[in-house]
């Protein structure tokens, strides 16, 4: 068996259908189409229309967003850096980076950053230097003897009801008025 051997079984593949190619292929002529009318005529794009009555895809309401400026987190839990640290491919000595865990191989890429989730049970001694972690993770991670520090600062989640401290209180009529009076 050589590749420029290889076909595929016989019958799994259908030729495609070759329109307008005579009156004996059976789509010759007006190919399939039908005779006049809109749809037999070239250029025509009518999917979606609906005769002039807003379309359902503009009467449906619209849901939720992507935030551009989200972060994509490379998981890792607690029984895979265990798996690692058992395995030899994690040096509990020291401290473990990101830049540790893609060249371990515990991880394949880091992404926006890593962050350690807490699926498992960890008995090593690990000082871990990475983006994110929940506060269960964090907690058996020092639970075991070992501590984690965090490269991003997150932010604290607002809390229902709360409203933002806003820095300067001034309105904008305020500003114009302080800046009349300087003059």
């Amino acid at each position: 068996m050589k590749l420029n051997e290889l076909k595929p079984k016989a019958g799994s593949q259908k030729d495609r259908k070759r329109v307008g190619r005579g009156i004996g292929s059976g789509t010759g002529k007006t190919a399939g189409r039908g005779v006049k009318g809109q749809k037999s005529r070239s250029g025509v794009s009518i999917n979606g229309f609906e005769g002039g009555q807003m379309p359902i895809y503009m009467r449906m309401p619209k849901r939720g967003f992507n935030n551009p400026f989200a972060k994509s987190y490379t998981t890792v839990t607690l029984r895979r850096l265990q798996e690692a640290v058992d395995t030899k491919k994690l040096d509990t000595k020291g401290e473990i980076t990101e830049q540790t865990l893609v060249d371990a191989k515990v991880v394949r890429r880091a992404k926006d950053g890593i962050r350690l989730l807490g699926g498992g049970e960890l008995k090593a001694k690990l000082n871990l230097k990475i983006a994110s972690a929940t506060k269960p993770a964090m907690e058996a991670v020092e639970k075991a003897g070992g501590k984690v520090e965090l490269t991003e600062k997150e932010k604290t989640p607002l809390v229902k009801g709360e409203k933002k401290e806003k820095k300067d209180k001034t309105t904008r009529v305020e500003k114009k008025k302080a800046a009349a009076k300087k003059k």
